[in-house]
């Protein structure tokens, strides 16, 4: 059985910087199969306008502050088999939509997500976890790096982060997609609240990853501190008047206030919050909530088939593999190097090594290619040693091993 036509799709808003990133990590994808639809604000659609690939994406121009609206009309343009979704301010492995998307053979499955990494590129951002109908996440105890599938019940599901996720389009489109009364908060686990109850299966992949960059935006400073909480409130209110029972629902709001709370304290203590501003946030929270519980929201008909044909994309399906190291020394001429082989095609790893202890960083670089940086006896993990007793050459095996299974460069280095 061949690959299945997959659709990528990316939404946007007023962040062309990371949708441009985005897009030329998408370009390396190891996939034989896939579509590339980018749903943008202006500042989106001319960034994708101005690339060289700019004829291989659909580009569907929405400018509303509505990611559940901008979902459905990628799927919408969607023609593969499975729908795939991505943040803009993500960064896809080269080997994400091949593991993402090998649950999908078994007809049984109805949606598959991966796992994430955060801003320093190795510790994870998000696993494996479970949602209930109250909108509260546990961790799922899953061991390895195989996929697993896995069956929600009426609710509680399994939960799948919207910067890494895909769903077979006929059961998607059939369930309405995603409702528009989520205006970006929870609209994904809405989606799994609905898969749940109709039984549907659900893999957990591993291997699919992703990294998040957490960029900014009219709700999220750089620094990661809220701007707004009125959409969370209004959202939250939503979710609960369709998924939890009536009498435990105050319970749960003031559960989810008390938390956001406890988080706008943590950063009033670390600087990037004023006590105005804690006020101001809450306020919007509280305005939300009121905003939501009036918020109307009803069963959702049915999407239409695809207005376009299969537009595949060429991406690198088969790349060679390349592996650069060297020292603080030699930074630009690997750059230089890396950044060349990038634009010849291949999918190229760059490790450069201090001789210090300082922690390691793993990013996508705007060339077009994976740099990790950090001490030779630094952590990469941060669940290892304080000090990595290693000689250069056994920390860049070790460091090429750890991304092995994602990256796919073991055996072309």
């Amino acid at each position: 059985m061949g690959a299945l036509p997959v659709s990528v799709v990316i939404v946007s808003r007023g962040r062309p910087g990371a949708l441009s990133l985005c897009l030329t990590g998408v370009a390396q994808l190891d996939y034989p199969a896939y579509e590339v639809i980018v749903v943008a604000c202006p500042e989106g659609t001319a960034t994708v306008a101005a690339r060289a690939d700019a004829d291989r994406i659909k580009l569907v121009a929405f400018d509303e502050p509505n990611i559940s609206a901008a979902r459905n009309l990628g799927i919408a343009e969607a023609a593969g088999e499975v729908v795939a979704f991505l943040d803009d301010d993500a960064v896809p492995e080269p080997t994400w939509l091949t593991h993402l998307c090998a649950p999908f053979a078994d007809p049984q499955v109805a949606a598959a997500g991966g796992y994430v990494r955060g801003r320093n590129g190795i510790e994870y951002q998000w696993r494996a976890q479970g949602v209930t109908a109250r909108a509260q996440e546990r961790d799922l105890p899953l061991e390895g790096t195989g996929s697993r599938i896995l069956r929600g019940r009426p609710g509680v599901a399994v939960k799948l982060q919207g910067t890494n996720m895909a769903h077979r389009r006929r059961l998607l489109a059939e369930m309405g997609g995603f409702d528009p009364a989520f205006r970006f908060f929870l609209d994904e686990t809405d989606l799994d609240m609905r898969h749940a109850a109709r039984g549907h299966a659900v893999a957990v992949v591993p291997l699919a990853e992703v990294h998040h960059g957490y960029a900014e935006s009219p709700r999220r400073a750089g620094d990661r501190s809220p701007r707004d909480l009125t959409e969370i409130g209004a959202s939250f209110a939503v979710f609960l008047a369709k998924h939890c029972p009536e009498p435990e629902r105050r319970m749960a709001w003031l559960a989810l206030r008390d938390a956001q709370k406890r988080r706008l304290l943590r950063f009033l203590q670390r600087g990037p919050l004023g006590p105005d501003d804690v006020i101001r946030l809450m306020r919007g929270l509280d305005r939300g909530w009121r905003e939501g519980r009036a918020r109307p929201f009803g069963e959702l008909p049915p999407l239409p088939a695809s207005r376009a044909p299969f537009l595949a994309y060429p991406g690198r399906p088969g790349a060679p593999r390349h592996v650069l190291s060297g020292r603080v020394w030699n930074r630009a001429g690997m750059r230089r190097e890396a950044a060349r082989r990038a634009a010849e095609g291949e999918i190229v790893s760059a490790y450069r090594f201090s001789h210090t202890a300082l922690f390691h960083r793993l990013r996508f670089r705007p060339e077009g290619y994976w740099e990790q940086i950090g001490g030779l006896w630094g952590r990469s993990d941060r669940s290892g040693a304080a000090l990595q007793l290693h000689g250069f050459a056994q920390r860049l095996r070790l460091e090429t091993a750890r991304v092995s299974a994602v990256r796919d460069n073991d055996e072309r280095i």
